[in-house]
């Protein structure tokens, strides 16, 4: 591995500014220095090969534009094309990415993986992976205040002077075009009404009593219609939602702009940490009431048992890639708090039976058991058959595979999806037997309060 060290900045926005006219630009966001869990932003672009599923269907392009379908399930293909990349690129390096996958596995890529139901209205015309192979990125460390180019040998001499004048040249910003700046044409409304999502609601709690299931995640989905630049939209949102597992990717139909506080799986050195959260509760502007609200969270029944199925569903799945026996739970029923809400969260850990089985472990993971429910299938087959529009990229996952095995991804909740002119963003809940109805519906709507109101506040037309 390569590696160039670059003029810290503590707004990598700026970097990235420099590169997103490239090629598939993307933008894996620790909302550092605001997130105080946030360390690492890596930013990469123009990727030596670019994969997509469709429909089951995975097709690799290359810089040249020459396309080819490859064989096996999409994760499995993944694999194969990692596998081709430069043999030096087994370097374990103290930095999290030195090259390989980067991109997003959307929840409907489940649909490859598992047989599952046609119900949904599917109107967002995403592929259901999306992920670049990349040699080079840049890491920017905020918790030492460093910054590097990390590169694999076969990215020739040429490429790197560019990449590096790129990042260090003085910038030459046009100022922002009228018809690049972004607008919402429209409030963003929901795909089902308080009454729709009521009956739901009960058909969920009459499939948990009649044995179905223990918990069902129910979603709803907020959209509108938007112009311009939606990383003018993301750069707004991170202010007022900084999270450690954000992201900003441009797709070949659109954009995801997610603010996700979820880490769905890690890899480092074979060493596997999953954090599903499950128990929210708003955060309140008196400093007593606030800590009150996360003390009676930290307590609740109810929501210390959302959460504990959950556990026990991730545990299974990271055993079926895990050592015998290192499958953990270190910390359970920890409170972690935003700036609109307080979650519960635990972490589980276990052990990779094998350093090549990373994506082995993400296919008998995906999607993760904290946005579907339990048993997960049954619960996905209930989502199919309850919500009116897939899912699309949110509730599934967006981050890296690196060439020497290590692995991060988020769970993409609080995740935007932009595409065709349209812009959709979800919030959902896990639904158990002792849920009220109400309460739920809120707590959708709190998930969501410092992502839709802001864009509305700033960027509305005002005419509308």
């Amino acid at each position: 591995m390569q590696r160039i060290s670059l003029t810290y900045k503590a707004d990598s926005t700026e970097l990235f500014e420099r590169i997103r006219h490239l090629p598939h630009p993307a933008f894996l966001d620790s909302g550092a220095p605001r997130c105080q869990s946030g360390r690492y932003d890596i930013l990469c672009a123009d990727p030596i090969r670019h994969i997509q599923t469709k429909n089951c269907i995975t097709v690799m392009s290359d810089r040249s534009g020459n396309k080819q379908r490859l064989p096996g399930n999409p994760l499995q293909a993944l694999q194969q094309q990692l596998e081709q990349l430069s043999p030096e690129a087994g370097d374990d390096s103290d930095l999290p990415f030195n090259g390989g996958a980067l991109g997003y596995f959307s929840y409907d890529l489940g649909r490859c993986i598992e047989a599952l139901p046609k119900l949904a209205e599917d109107d967002t015309d995403l592929a259901e992976m999306e992920v670049g192979l990349y040699l080079w990125a840049v890491i920017v460390d905020h918790q030492n205040q460093q910054s590097w180019l990390v590169s694999q040998p076969s990215l020739t001499a040429g490429e790197t002077e560019h990449i590096v004048a790129l990042l260090t040249e003085p910038a030459k910003t046009p100022p922002a075009q009228p018809a690049e700046r972004f607008r919402l044409q429209a409030p963003f409304r929901s795909n089902m009404t308080k009454e729709q999502y009521q009956h739901r609601f009960q058909r969920i709690i009459d499939y948990i009593h009649a044995g179905d299931c223990y918990q069902v995640n129910l979603a709803q989905r907020f959209s509108t219609t938007y112009s311009g630049s939606t990383w003018q939209a993301y750069r707004h949102l991170r202010q007022h939602a900084p999270t450690p597992f954000s992201a900003y990717l441009t797709l070949t139909k659109g954009a995801l702009l997610s603010l996700s506080p979820e880490r769905f799986l890690q890899v480092n050195q074979r060493q596997v940490e999953t954090r599903p959260i499950k128990g929210t509760t708003p955060r309140s502007s008196d400093p007593q009431q606030d800590r009150l609200a996360a003390k009676a969270l930290s307590k609740s029944s109810k929501d210390r048992a959302e959460n504990l199925m959950i556990v026990d569903l991730l545990r299974n799945d990271l055993g079926k890639n895990c050592d015998i026996g290192s499958v953990k739970v270190p910390a359970l029923f920890q409170i972690e708090s935003y700036t609109n809400v307080h979650h519960l969260v635990t972490t589980i850990t276990g052990k990779l039976k094998h350093s090549r089985d990373t994506l082995l472990l993400l296919e008998g993971c995906f999607p993760g058991g904290s946005i579907t429910g339990a048993p997960k299938i049954r619960a996905m087959q209930i989502i199919e058959e309850l919500e009116p529009h897939r899912r699309s990229a949110y509730c599934g996952s967006i981050g890296y595979i690196g060439l020497n095995g290590n692995m991060d991804t988020s769970i993409c909740i609080r995740t935007l999806v932009a595409t065709d002119g349209h812009l959709h963003c979800w919030a959902g809940g896990g639904i158990v037997a002792d849920s009220t109805c109400d309460a739920e519906f809120q707590e959708t709507l709190d998930k969501v309060n410092n992502l839709l109101p802001p864009l509305e506040q700033a960027f509305l037309q005002p005419d509308t």
